[in-house]
């Protein structure tokens, strides 16, 4: 479904991702994780066109999206979760998913997209009239996938879902992304929880210093050693 091969990104004479090859099957959830500064979120800017690779390709698929504007790459059916949630805080609960409406190939099923979030995230549904600034950390992160996936993406990009979250509402982020796969999107997920997410994927890549440097499989979540070292990043 999605495919990154030869990716390469630079800020500047700085390289922040080389020679990078991932691929995502349909209906997948893919990790990458990876120390800070490796390059993960850059990969995902890069997926969803917002930072221009220097070399390498994207195919969405089967069909090249490099160079394509984030919003192209939106109505070709990838949608993204930004680190830190990105959420409007004086609109409303509702208004905040409408946004993502915008980002719809098609103009029918908007009021199913909706119910559908509001299905999964019962917490939002029963907070859409709230301005979304009142909501909590985790109650935000809710919203956000919820945002994202009223556009009915096929690819769900995330960064950091999980961060500053408490732990029982972790667990409620993870079971959500089961479930979201299990309604036919495909799911590739950057975190800092490598257990969790080595555990929860069906396989996962490393990286550190903006190269792959290791591919795990769930059976490698209990595996301390390699949890370390694939969490700071040694080959």
């Amino acid at each position: 479904m999605l495919e990154v091969s030869g990716l390469e990104v630079r800020y500047g004479t700085v390289p922040a991702v080389r020679d990078l090859d991932l691929s995502v099957g349909r209906g997948e959830i893919v990790g990458l994780i990876g120390p800070n500064g490796a390059g993960k979120s850059t990969t995902l800017h890069a997926i969803m066109g917002a930072v221009r690779p220097s070399a390498g390709d994207i195919r969405l698929a089967g069909s090249s999206i490099r160079g394509r504007a984030p919003e192209q790459v939106v109505r070709a059916g990838v949608a993204l979760v930004p680190e830190g949630r990105r959420i409007f805080t004086e609109l409303t609960v509702e208004e905040n998913l409408r946004l993502g409406l915008a980002g719809r190939r098609s103009k029918d099923g908007s009021a199913e997209a909706l119910e559908r979030v509001y299905e999964l995230f019962p917490v939002v549904h029963e907070s859409r009239s709230r301005h979304a600034g009142l909501l909590s950390g985790g109650q935000q992160q809710q919203l956000a996938i919820g945002r994202a996936l009223v556009g009915e993406p096929d690819v769900l990009l995330l960064d950091e879902p999980s961060l500053g979250l408490a732990p029982t509402v972790v667990d409620t982020v993870f079971g959500a992304l089961l479930a979201i796969r299990a309604q036919g999107v495909t799911i590739l997920l950057v975190e800092q929880r490598a257990q969790r997410t080595v555990a929860l994927a069906d396989r996962t890549y490393v990286m550190s210093n903006g190269e792959l440097r290791m591919t795990l499989g769930p059976g490698d979540a209990g595996d301390s050693r390699r949890m370390v070292e694939a969490y700071f990043g040694s080959s």
